[in-house]
């Protein structure tokens, strides 16, 4: 990524729709008192039930506001500023591709959690939400790991990153002194196994079913240091690894057992995101270039080429069939591809205000689920060549989207100063579900 350490401060220049609390209009007869602003904004939760009776899902109150959701979306739309490394990226594919018309219905809205308060450190890493059930989701939220049930309704901190860190275990290679005040950058959980990444290529590992970090490492101490993206995975003889992508033009692997370098493979560039293949054979690499590349694991040696994207990546994924993947660029698109033929993409998909910056496949292999930077997730069917999609539209930036292994949840973390949230939708059924009532 371009080494620009912006903080939250700074999504002013990403962001050029207004934060929702500063379009509240008493109708021409002065300023808001505090109480009746509070009144406005406090966290009220949306159910699916109060939805279908017209309250806004993210709980914004159009009705009291100076626009309307309908205006205040094409201001959105004119206005938003897509951040490009490569001038025009952007307008170069507008004017090349259409976006897959909508009208798919795959995913229902559920439940909007205020609660919540998912936040972004790097507005170009957006991939802090991570479910590992149905109810159960990890998420960033300032320095802490937060661990939420949309079961119990109970909100938990698992990890606090703002003072210091130092692991219980005795690994070899470990930082038993650990960090200060590590900033969070990115951060992958799964089954009972989280790792997070810093701004300074720090990894801090840890057991949720365990008290204390496991391990913390400093993988380099080169100047562009920050860990771009980690992705937990079981490997071929079944052991859980993990592998980082760093801005020193590096990834590397790990076992999550003994927590040992077990690869380290560098690259012309700095390496945004990484995915590993089904079968284990193969890792995507994108990152500071317009091409992917496709390695082989064991070795590192490039054996594939994609081309086609005009700025740099920072999303990829595999299909659960191991013959497809995708990568998502800062030129507003993911292209997915097929291993057999690098030369031409199956599928050029164009987001509305911004970069692909997070995909997922669904587990069954039926969905692809793509995150612009802000107010768009895009549910493409695989089944259809991806020529038919459903749009979740809301207002706020993206910190990351996460189906839950088993398919049946889908949630989108918002960041926003008055509005931040935690959205589920529910996967559709055709026998469909009962409302609670409670």
């Amino acid at each position: 990524m371009s080494y620009q350490q912006q903080n939250m401060d700074e999504f002013d220049y990403m962001a050029a729709g207004h934060e929702m609390a500063d379009e509240i209009d008493d109708g021409g007869d002065g300023e808001l008192g505090d109480d009746e602003f509070d009144m406005l904004t406090k966290s009220i939760d949306t159910s699916s039930a109060l939805a279908r009776k017209g309250l806004d899902i993210q709980g914004i109150p159009w009705d009291r506001l100076n626009i309307s959701r309908e205006k205040y979306r094409l201001t959105r739309l004119e206005q938003y500023k897509n951040y490009e490394n490569i001038p025009s990226s952007g307008a170069a594919v507008d004017k090349e591709c259409k976006a897959i018309e909508k009208g798919g219905n795959y995913y229902e809205f559920f439940h909007n959690t205020r609660l919540v308060k998912p936040t972004i450190l790097h507005f170009q890493l957006r991939n802090l939400v991570w479910a590992t059930s149905k109810h159960d989701v990890y998420l960033m939220s300032n320095y802490s790991v937060m661990h939420w049930s949309s079961l119990s309704g109970n909100l938990s901190e698992i990890l606090n990153f703002s003072g210091h860190i130092a692991p219980t275990e005795k690994h070899a290679g470990s930082l038993l002194e650990g960090f200060t005040q590590t900033q969070i950058s990115t951060l992958a959980v799964k089954e009972n196994f989280l790792v997070a990444g810093g701004f300074q290529g720090e990894l801090t590992c840890k057991r949720l079913d365990k008290q204390g970090v496991s391990f913390c490492t400093r993988t380099t101490h080169d100047e562009n240091a920050i860990t771009n993206a980690v992705e937990i995975y079981d490997s071929r003889s079944g052991e859980l690894h993990f592998m980082a992508a760093n801005n020193d033009c590096s990834m590397r692997e790990y076992d999550m057992e003994r927590f040992q370098l077990l690869n380290h493979f560098h690259f012309p560039w700095p390496v945004n995101h990484t995915s590993m293949s089904p079968d284990r054979r193969l890792i995507v690499v994108v990152g500071d270039h317009t091409d992917g590349l496709i390695v082989d694991s064991r070795n590192g040696t490039t054996i594939g080429t994609v081309v086609g994207h005009r700025d740099y990546s920072f999303a990829s994924a595999w299909h659960p069939d191991g013959r497809m993947f995708a990568t998502g660029n800062q030129d507003k698109t993911c292209r997915v591809w097929d291993v057999r033929n690098f030369s031409t993409p199956v599928a050029v998909l164009k987001g509305h205000i911004g970069a692909a910056r997070s995909i997922r496949y669904s587990s069954d292999g039926q969905f692809m689920v793509v995150a612009e930077p802000a107010d768009f997730v895009h549910v493409y069917s695989t089944s259809t060549d991806y020529k038919k999609r459903q749009e979740i539209d809301f207002f706020g930036e993206i910190s990351g989207v996460s189906l839950s292994p088993d398919d049946e949840s889908l949630y989108i973390g918002i960041w926003d100063r008055t509005y931040a949230s935690l959205l589920q939708y529910n996967r559709r059924h055709t026998y469909g579900y009962i409302d609670s009532f409670l």
